[in-house]
């Protein structure tokens, strides 16, 4: 991309981040230069480490004057290739900007420094008996800037929503090295756009987020865990609305019994209960009080009655809910040796029985050898399509294949009106496909903004839209 001198651009980068640091050997370089899909081949200028709001604004200065690109990089848990540098570009590595900063114990904020990883600000919380309810496989990892430009979702959707619910205010670096207070972390604030909303979920191709005030809530109480073996997955919203009407429900999850055997097979769990059941639902409440726990068990006997469940368990302590919660939540790591080509799409959740059997019977029939793992947030109508690649066929292969019926899949997704990626963001994977869920005045739309913010095409250039 630019014209000038790598040893000039990584002179001026070292002459900006005095407390920082630039990295160049190729450690740093192929670590830093990719996200977990490892599908690119890392190819980053340099990695940069600034400390500062006002460090990363130089450093946007430097790349619009010098030309050359920028890519923003958090806990590199990412699934679309939205923190893939293979294009000679500059990473700007947050690792540094670690700092929870501001905390407002009476409006339950804190302000935090992009580089704080989820789990730490879990932890801050819990510490000062508040509630950040954000969660998902990666907590340990990723990082608060990366969930917010993807606008992160997990295990807790249906209940307290997604990373953009629990924004007050953010301040942001534009594409043209401006820096912006993007709502001052008002509850109420209504004069005109709110442009918070335009760099969450926008993947770093607006702007560079280098601070957020976050929302905190209070702590749920003795959350109970149940796991439903289904009679068939049809039997699925049934369940939903059956529970959904009495309890306030923090989680409705969903397995498949093949995601489940990969799971026992991988770490020291045991099943939930001796009958063995197509699909599987965890529930997950707050039991506040003997009655809500009466009320869940009559709701269980009248799923069986009409024959939706075949058998299940229910938590008796925190170490039982912690080990059920593991059933779901050690699938991706479980399944990670086979090298699964992911998809996550999503619809309406009354449409995803429907939706998931159109698109298992359309794939089952495209790759009749591959093994095709289900799981995900059904209470949000989040599916997670794996299809997992035989010890017999390389890797090249195997991804050529999958893509083959890429194009089939996401023509039911836009047939059902989902979307072709629901929490893991655009990146380069899902790019080629916006189409099916975007109409192009959308995205006519989304490039106008892009030249808005970022007119020099230097933020994450290639990612989401093409200028």
């Amino acid at each position: 991309m630019s014209k000038v001198a790598a040893t000039q651009i990584i002179e001026r980068l070292k002459e900006i981040v005095k407390l920082g640091k630039v990295l160049t050997d190729e450690d740093a370089l192929q670590s830093y230069g990719q996200d977990w899909t490892r599908r690119h081949a890392p190819n980053p200028l340099a990695i940069v480490l600034p400390k500062t709001t006002e460090e990363v604004r130089a450093i946007v200065m430097a790349a619009n004057e010098l030309e050359f690109g920028l890519v923003p990089s958090g806990g590199r848990t990412g699934l679309s290739g939205g923190a893939v540098a293979a294009n000679n570009e500059v990473v700007v590595a947050f690792d540094n900007m670690n700092q929870i900063q501001d905390f407002n114990p009476a409006d339950r904020t804190v302000r935090c420094q992009a580089g704080v990883v989820t789990e730490q600000l879990h932890n801050f919380a819990a510490e000062n008996q508040l509630f950040y309810p954000v969660d998902f496989a990666a907590t340990g990892s990723s990082q608060l800037g990366g969930n917010l430009s993807t606008n992160a979702g997990g295990i807790k959707v249906i209940r307290w929503g997604m990373t953009r619910d629990w924004v007050a205010g953010l301040k942001v670096v534009t594409g043209k090295g401006d820096v912006l207070e993007l709502n001052k972390d008002l509850v109420k604030n209504n004069t005109g756009y709110d442009l918070r909303h335009l760099f969450i979920g926008a993947e770093g191709t607006l702007g560079f987020i280098t601070e957020a005030t976050m929302k905190l809530t209070r702590i749920p109480h003795n959350l109970t865990v149940l796991v439903l073996g289904l009679s068939d997955f049809r039997c699925v919203m049934d369940v939903l609305k059956t529970f959904s009407c009495k309890l306030d429900l923090t989680a409705f999850e969903f397995f498949s019994h093949q995601a489940m055997r990969h799971v026992l097979a991988h770490a020291d769990i045991q099943p939930p209960f001796e009958t063995e059941a197509p699909f599987y639902a965890l529930l997950e409440f707050e039991t506040l009080t003997e009655a809500m726990l009466d009320e869940a068990m009559a709701l269980f006997e009248t799923c069986v009655e009409n024959e939706w469940v075949l058998d299940g368990v229910i938590s008796q302590s925190e170490a039982q809910a912690r080990n059920l919660w593991r059933l779901r939540e050690d699938i991706s790591e479980s399944i990670a040796p086979k090298l699964p080509y992911k998809n996550d799409i999503s619809v309406v959740p009354s449409k995803v029985p429907d939706f998931l059997v159109k698109i298992d019977e359309l794939v089952s029939a495209e790759y009749p050898d591959f093994e095709i793992i289900w799981f995900g947030h059904i209470g949000d109508g989040n599916l997670h399509l794996n299809i997992l690649k035989p010890d017999d066929v390389v890797k090249e292969e195997f991804f050529s294949r999958c893509e083959q019926v890429n194009k089939l899949v996401f023509e039911t997704v836009e047939a059902y009106g989902g979307s072709v990626s629901a929490e893991h963001g655009v990146g380069l994977l899902k790019k080629p496909y916006l189409e099916y869920t975007r109409s192009a005045v959308e995205i006519d739309y989304l490039k106008a903004l892009k030249q808005v913010f970022d007119p020099n095409n230097i933020m994450n250039p290639g990612k989401v839209v093409d200028l």
